[in-house]
């Protein structure tokens, strides 16, 4: 017996043995499975974001663009063919009889405000006789054909000649030797041929018209004269430290008594730079609702936060841009953010998509939605010209329900999407930047976007194609400084060649120091001729 019970024992713990042995052969197995079926989903997650970019790219590169492109930005090389194909209306003919009135034009500008050139064509009064029975011919109506005619540049020479008067009676008896000259207007630059309508004309080239010096510098040939680009350089920076610095700093200050500002900021190489290669040039916009319409660049060597918290120190509003992190700097703001980057983000979700899946049925679709209901009201509410409290009172009843139901979605979608998908960083991006997406509930004169501010720098950003780069940081500096007044007169309906001109005739003739002086000079001031501002 005890010989059995010692067998039995024996058999007993080894069937133990062995279960415990496989119970811990499956804990294993368990485990590896579970670990290869975690790495076999990263992996799938890969592929599918290496897809979701390769997709990506190639719509940027070869579809069409997401926003909506502007009838103007018409490629340089096929602008005739495409423009040519359009319907448009010349000037018609016009028969004028006598006592009868004159209907309004439908075309598109009459032209009323252009100078008019009148060229008569009538018969010799040998020739007013009738062929058929030779008696004479009477004046019947007058065909009027118009047509716009194109007077090209020209450079004059112009000589100021400042008579000196001098006293022969104090010469003789008195010897004091009397000497008076004749009043005259200050050169924009002393010692220098440039007068104020070149000066203008070398800025609005450059900065308006993306018209690199070297350009221009072939271009004067033409004219007839020889300048050089590095003499155009100088007169640029002279003239934007010696005079538009000081309208550039006023429109700084009242900049900073606005409700609203956008801002944005986009990459400037400038080659005498050494210790950051990546410079940047920021725009500063006050909001459509605001008091007048600035425009301001500032030219910083990065990107940090102390650039837009220096610039703008003592605003105390709403600061609206795309996002990016250094303007949290700022303070005394609330921050504003930017659906028009969050439509962005799904739609290049929608870009990525296989070709096999309709768009229609995701969910990166489903925001595109919801989004484009929010900017359909903001195109209702801009259309019936609605004031800032209007507008406000509009978006708490129609806007607030669908911008709820978008944030919903949201919660329910940052569970249900890969995180380093096109449509999970999409969600993340709302997500993280709700609390400034949100904010253009706060106040009517809030934009939706802070597209006003692309705008702005899309001049430059257009010009850096051309010139590609500054020299040096006193010429960065100077650019941002002609960018502003240039776009800050575009903004407020002036000619830039025009304004600039004026600018460089009146300011080396005024007080700088005299505030009421320098007012009188900004753009929306009603002191500015009339030759400055668009015809309308």
């Amino acid at each position: 017996m005890p010989n059995i019970e010692k067998s039995t024992l024996t058999e007993d713990n080894t069937i133990e043995n062995s279960l415990g042995f496989f119970k811990e052969k499956c804990t294993v197995l368990e485990q590896e499975n579970t670990t290869l079926k975690r790495e076999k989903e990263a992996l799938e997650d890969k592929v599918k974001f290496y897809e979701e970019q390769f997709r990506l790219s190639q719509a940027q590169k070869y579809g069409a663009s997401s926003e909506k492109s502007d009838a103007d930005q018409i490629s340089f090389f096929n602008e005739a063919e495409k423009l040519s194909a359009q319907k448009s209306e010349e000037p018609e003919t016009e028969t004028i009889l006598y006592n009868r009135k004159k209907g309004k034009s439908k075309s598109r500008k009459t032209y009323e405000d252009l100078p008019v050139e009148e060229i008569y064509y009538t018969l010799p009064e040998d020739e007013q006789i009738c062929p058929n029975c030779n008696n004479e011919l009477h004046e019947m109506k007058v065909e009027v054909r118009k047509e716009l005619k194109i007077i090209p540049a020209q450079v004059i020479a112009v000589h100021h000649i400042k008579q000196v008067y001098a006293c022969r009676t104090c010469d003789v008896e008195e010897g004091l030797g009397t000497i008076i000259t004749a009043p005259s207007k200050k050169p924009v630059l002393p010692g220098s041929m440039v007068s104020p309508s070149m000066l203008g004309f070398i800025m609005d080239k450059k900065y308006s018209q993306a018209m690199p010096l070297y350009r221009q510098e072939k271009e004067f040939i033409n004219f007839g004269i020889d300048i050089s680009r590095q003499n155009m350089a100088n007169w640029i920076i002279k003239g934007s430290e010696n005079w538009l610095k000081h309208l550039y700093d006023r429109l700084h200050e009242k900049l900073l008594e606005e409700k609203i500002v956008h801002s944005d900021e986009t990459p400037l190489q400038v080659l005498d730079e050494k210790k950051n290669k990546k410079n940047y040039m920021w725009v500063y916009a006050s909001a459509k609702s605001g008091n007048n319409p600035i425009r301001l660049f500032d030219y910083q060597p990065s990107r940090v936060k102390k650039h837009p918290k220096n610039f703008l120190k003592g605003f105390e509003g709403y600061l609206q841009t795309d996002g990016y992190a250094g303007y949290n700097a700022v303070e005394g703001v609330t921050q504003v953010g930017c659906f028009a980057h969050a439509r962005r983000k799904f739609k290049d979700a929608l870009k990525a998509l296989p070709k096999n899946i309709d768009e229609k049925e995701t969910e990166a679709y489903k925001a595109v939605r919801m989004l484009g209901t929010l900017y359909h009201y903001e195109k209702i509410y801009t259309k019936n010209d609605l004031s800032s409290e209007e507008r406000y009172e509009k978006r708490l009843k129609k806007s607030k329900p669908v911008l709820d139901e978008y944030h919903q979605w949201l919660v329910y979608m940052k569970k249900e999407s890969l995180p380093k998908g096109k449509l999970g960083k999409a969600v993340e991006y709302s997500l993280n930047q709700w609390d400034k997406l949100s904010a253009f509930m706060e106040d009517g004169g809030i934009e939706i976007d802070n597209n006003l501010a692309e705008r702005t720098i899309k001049p430059f950003v257009l010009g850096r194609k051309n010139w590609m780069f500054c020299k040096s940081p006193k010429g960065a500096t100077a650019s941002a400084v002609c960018y502003s007044i240039i776009e800050t007169a575009k903004a407020n309906g002036l000619k830039p060649f025009q304004y600039l001109t004026y600018l460089f005739e009146m300011l080396p003739n005024i007080d700088i120091e005299n505030i009421d002086e320098l007012d009188a000079l900004l753009p929306w001031s009603k002191s500015i001729p009339a030759d400055c501002q668009v015809s309308k």
